[in-house]
């Protein structure tokens, strides 16, 4: 794959925007999120809400519609009009690892897919002042201690029963609808610690949360000496990025618009920033083609990942 990652210092210069495709929206769209608001999703969706009034000329209000990691999201959009005025915006892993553990009602084919925005930046958090401030600190605690461990997405939690129960911790699990609903409970003391999409962008700078391991294949840019479960031993790990989805039906022409909007919005400067400055996520663009073999590819791993 020949992924275009896209970090603050290149892209804030900015670039020309590139043509609108032939269809342009008649009327004011809807933007659907999977997860709560105030979560790293969220919080760039709504930035990326306003780049795309400016790319499309048209209002775009932001609808979020938590649970499952994007799979109740996901389950409603089948029934949404393929014409362009609703799509998605979030993460993968609702078609990636959720029809693997559990049963939905769409799977890959039900869906297209007009372009990636954003990698993923997912980590295992605790509180600042917890007295593990590394991952292996965690579990050795939790070898000593029962723990509660605040999840977000249906993988995040079987990686983190399959260590547990590896580790011999006695592991409660707490569900959340995103990173809005999880930072309350860490912050709070309500569970020991939790999976991060990137909401603790917002508060390692402050020393509240520290991240203690990565679940990406490949270290966080922005947290370089953070290791990943894959580094400490542990054969598991959760690529995923931020796309936009669209209707199984719609047209070719739709498809290329939002394609155009993906590439628009990796080049504008106030999506790049709040990005990568602010949630500290890269930049990533791939094209609709690309997304779509990405998935695919992302969910044969996760699949032969369960298997073993």
């Amino acid at each position: 794959m020949t992924r275009k990652i896209l970090l603050a210092a290149a892209m804030l210069a900015g670039t020309a925007p590139a043509a609108l495709a032939e269809w342009q929206p008649e009327r004011p769209m809807t933007m659907v999120i999977g997860f709560a608001a105030g979560g790293s999703t969220d919080i760039q969706g709504r930035v990326l809400a306003r780049v795309l009034e400016e790319h499309f000329g048209q209002p775009v209000n932001v609808v979020n519609q938590p649970g499952g990691g994007g799979a109740v999201a996901l389950t409603r959009f089948l029934n949404a009009a393929p014409d362009g005025h609703t799509f998605m915006f979030g993460v993968q892993l609702g078609l990636t690892f959720s029809p693997i553990v559990t049963q939905t009602e769409y799977d890959i084919d039900d869906f297209r897919y007009a372009g990636t925005l954003v990698g993923g930046q997912f980590g295992v958090v605790a509180r600042g002042d917890a007295p593990y401030q590394t991952f292996e600190e965690l579990i050795a605690h939790g070898q000593q201690n029962p723990m509660t461990y605040a999840q977000q997405l249906p993988m995040d939690e079987a990686i983190m029963r399959r260590i547990a129960e590896a580790e011999g911790i006695d592991l409660a699990i707490v569900p959340t609808g995103g990173g809005g609903g999880m930072a309350p409970l860490l912050l709070g003391g309500e569970v020991d610690f939790a999976f991060s999409g990137g909401t603790h962008a917002q508060y390692t700078p402050t020393g509240e949360m520290t991240v203690l391991a990565f679940l990406t294949r490949e270290r966080s840019p922005f947290y370089p000496d953070v290791p990943t479960l894959e580094e400490l031993g542990y054969p598991y790990a959760m690529d995923d990025f931020r796309s936009f989805f669209l209707p199984g039906d719609s047209p070719d022409h739709i498809v290329a618009a939002f394609e155009d909007a993906a590439r628009f919005a990796t080049q504008a400067p106030r999506f790049v920033e709040v990005t990568v400055e602010n949630t500290l996520h890269p930049i990533v663009f791939m094209d609709a083609e690309e997304t779509e073999a990405t998935i695919r590819e992302i969910r044969a791993a996760n699949e032969a990942l369960m298997a073993d």
